[in-house]
């Protein structure tokens, strides 16, 4: 496996994330750039979900996997994903804008979000000895 180093700009990294509106935790993530490739990770881990709709903010990869009618773009309905953002921006300085605390690597990015996200869904780390 091979290491991107993030600390560059031109290395930016997103994080996609898949919420329920009825839980208070990120579902699924992936980490890559902001293209369909990336998109298409999330979405094999998703598609399957039994859902009536999917609330985006309309960014131009969706409509190559969401099927026609079952997408809704609406700002409002993006508040609980600004949510997460802002809550795993909180707790991870490592996401933090303007800060000297950035990821090296993504496989250390991947195992903080992971723990962050297990932490804030069950409230309890349990300690492996």
């Amino acid at each position: 496996m091979s290491y991107k180093h993030l600390s560059v700009k031109k290395n930016k990294v997103w994080i996609w994330t898949a919420l329920d509106k009825d839980y208070s935790s990120i579902l699924e993530y992936v980490i890559g750039s902001r293209s369909a490739e990336t998109f298409e990770r999330l979405w094999n881990k998703i598609s399957d979900w039994n859902c009536y709709f999917w609330i985006t903010d309309g960014y131009k990869v969706y409509p190559k996997f969401i099927p026609d009618g079952d997408q809704i773009v609406s700002k409002i309905g993006m508040t609980r994903v600004e949510g997460e953002n802002s809550r795993l921006r909180h707790y991870l300085a490592r996401l933090r804008r303007k800060t000297f605390c950035y990821s090296k690597s993504l496989e250390m990015l991947s195992l903080s979000l992971k723990l962050l996200i297990y932490y804030l869904k069950y409230q309890d780390i349990s300690l492996i000895v």
